[in-house]
């Protein structure tokens, strides 16, 4: 008879089996069915995930014309798990004509997982980047000696002309920040740090793809996995149409060279910016591949301030250009009529005196013409004295907030917020608690801010504003925020002034005299109908500004410009004759004034301005 306590252990050691049996069958499926990370680190060892970068949508002007393209370039990524201890770090360093120094310096920071936080061994890391098809043609035909590096083709940006580099902006490595903020990015890449380049740069990027890679135990790379069937395809980024006209851009920053200063050009109807030039500026091309760093410290550190968009972030009083908003507001709140008249006595006025004499008593038409400074000091007297001063000056002060908000319907004193202009600054229409700081709250009155009846004082505008306003102007009464992609609807933006339309009709008579019989008349085309504006700011720092605002044609405009040189003098003389060529350029397609075109574009009236 079988002892039963040793049958009864065999049952019990056969039981053990079968459950250790099942611990390691179910072990087994956790770690390849259920827990993945298992299945990735063989991956990792089998596989290798390469990004494939898309290619950066083009930029191209309102015509078509193509602006900001894609070169080739190439960056080299290592793996370091992949690098053994006897990698030929010397012949490496000699395909890519590299000291070892830098070789170790380079590994160096990719390692620093504080500068590169997104370090691994298993994964690529980039070691060298912005390398021409001749940085790595000798490394190309030695890849097999160096297990672990791969070479990756990027692109980078081009330009079809030297010009609108405030405009299109520039593409740079991203820092930790924006790694931070978005994850699409990762160390190496690139977006856009300024300009329309910045600001749709989710569009212009695209989307990376993934390209996956085998390699066999020895880590060689052995070619696409599974013929391709888990690789993702790179889609390139959206090209964007702008409402830049490149050939009146062109021929705004020729004739601004040798000069400090600014051209807009805006289409009425639209808002749409034909032309937006700031000077100094520089070549787009400066601040692309390896050289971008140097050349942007360069940059950086002009004393002229050539990174500065003047066209947008420089303030100026308005002067005499201010004319036609007081007009306007002057008559809007019933301070005068359009057949007030006020004497002038010429050179001998006061408080304010005219810059030169003419007939008296002067027309509001006559005054815009003549640029009356009398007038516009009467005219604002009378605007903000109309119902007397009241108690603690009560009564002059609501008057004075009526003018102030008038005024800043015109899109002064604030940012064009819904549009994709980038860097502006706000200008200044003074306030009341500003002048109640400044003098005490009785201690001021209409003529202690009588410099703001003619443009002058605290008041301070951008050339986009002037611009916006001379096409306000031009549409009689309303304006669509300014703007730079075409595609982008703005038609909805439309800003309505509560200004009497056939005011507007006044003051664009009052402007087109100014081209036939005033300030401007010397730089006028007859057959354009043009109306302008002429200023001459005072400058506490040197010489005077010179500025012009103005449009064509009077009948159906279709272009307004202002135009700013700083230290320059007379606007009639710098400012006016520039925007004329603009719109003749962008009228007939051509500046016929060849005479007058090589003057100004020749004249350098500040030798301290580098051409870039």
């Amino acid at each position: 008879m079988i002892n039963d306590q040793y049958y009864r252990r065999r049952y019990i050691i056969s039981g053990i089996a079968i459950v250790v049996v099942l611990v390691y069958i179910a072990r087994l499926f956790y770690l390849q069915v259920i827990d993945q990370s298992t299945k990735g680190q063989a991956d990792n060892n089998a596989l290798v995930k390469q990004t494939v970068y898309p290619s950066r949508g083009l930029i191209y002007d309102r015509h078509g014309e193509l602006l900001v393209f894609n070169q080739p370039i190439y960056e080299i990524t290592m793996t370091m798990r992949d690098m053994g201890d006897d990698w030929d770090t010397t012949s490496f360093c000699r395909c890519l004509h590299i000291s070892r120094e830098e070789f170790n310096d380079r590994v160096k920071e990719i390692k620093d997982k504080r500068k590169n936080k997104g370090y691994s061994r298993w994964t690529p890391q980039v070691f060298m980047s912005q390398l021409k098809k001749e940085d790595i043609a000798t490394l190309q035909e030695a890849m097999f000696l160096f297990p672990g590096i791969q070479i990756q083709k990027r692109t980078l940006r081009d330009y079809t002309y030297k010009a609108a580099a405030h405009v299109l902006g520039s593409v740079g490595e991203v820092n930790q920040n924006d790694i931070d903020r978005d994850d699409y990015y990762t160390r190496g890449d690139y977006s856009g740090r300024d300009g329309l380049e910045r600001t749709y740069e989710k569009q212009l990027r695209g989307d990376k793809g993934v390209e996956v890679l085998m390699r066999d135990s020895h880590g060689r790379m052995q070619g696409s996995y599974q013929d391709g069937e888990l690789d993702q395809k790179a889609k390139a980024g959206t090209d964007i149409y702008t409402t830049l006209d490149i050939q009146l851009q062109l021929l705004a920053e020729e004739l601004l060279e040798g000069k400090i200063g600014s051209a807009v050009a805006i289409e009425p109807k639209t808002g749409e910016i034909l032309a937006l030039a700031s000077n100094p500026g520089w070549n787009p091309k400066v601040l692309v591949g390896k050289e971008r760093s140097k050349n942007y410290d360069i940059l950086l550190n002009d004393p002229t301030k050539p990174l500065y968009n003047r066209a947008t972030q420089a303030t100026y009083s308005p002067g005499s250009t201010f004319k036609t908003i007081q007009a306007l507001v002057c008559l809007h709140e019933k301070g005068i009529t359009p057949d007030t008249k006020y004497p002038c006595s010429g050179p001998s006025s006061s408080p304010i005196k005219c810059t030169h004499h003419h007939g008296s008593p002067v027309s509001l038409e006559n005054a815009i013409e003549q640029s009356c400074n009398p007038y516009f000091w009467a005219a604002f007297r009378d605007m903000l004295q109309k119902n007397g001063y009241g108690k603690e000056n009560e009564d002059f002060k609501k008057r004075y907030e009526l003018w102030r908000n008038d005024v800043m319907s015109f899109g002064l004193g604030q940012k064009f917020t819904d549009t994709d202009l980038g860097d502006q600054s706000t200008g200044n229409i003074p306030t009341i608690q500003f002048y109640d700081r400044y003098f005490g709250k009785t201690g001021w009155k209409a003529i202690t801010i009588r410099s703001l009846s003619i443009g002058q004082g605290e008041i301070l505008v951008t050339p986009l504003q002037l611009a916006n306003q001379a096409t306000i102007i031009a549409n009689g009464g309303y304006y669509i925020s300014p703007h730079l992609n075409k595609n982008d609807s703005m038609l909805t933006h439309v800003h309505q002034l509560d200004i009497e339309p056939e005011y507007f009709d006044i003051l664009k008579n009052g402007m087109h005299r100014v081209m036939v019989h005033g300030t401007g008349r010397h730089f006028a085309i007859d057959s354009l109908h043009m109306a302008g504006k002429t200023g001459t700011v005072q400058n506490p720092h040197g010489k005077d500004h010179a500025i012009f605002i103005g449009f064509a044609p009077v009948e159906d405009p279709q272009i307004a410009v202002a135009v700013v040189v700083e230290n320059a003098g007379f606007g009639a003389t710098w400012a006016c004759p520039v925007a004329t060529m603009m719109m003749e350029q962008y009228l007939t397609g051509e500046v016929k004034r060849t005479w007058l075109r090589k003057r100004i574009a020749e004249s350098v009236l500040n030798e301290s301005v580098k051409k870039w």
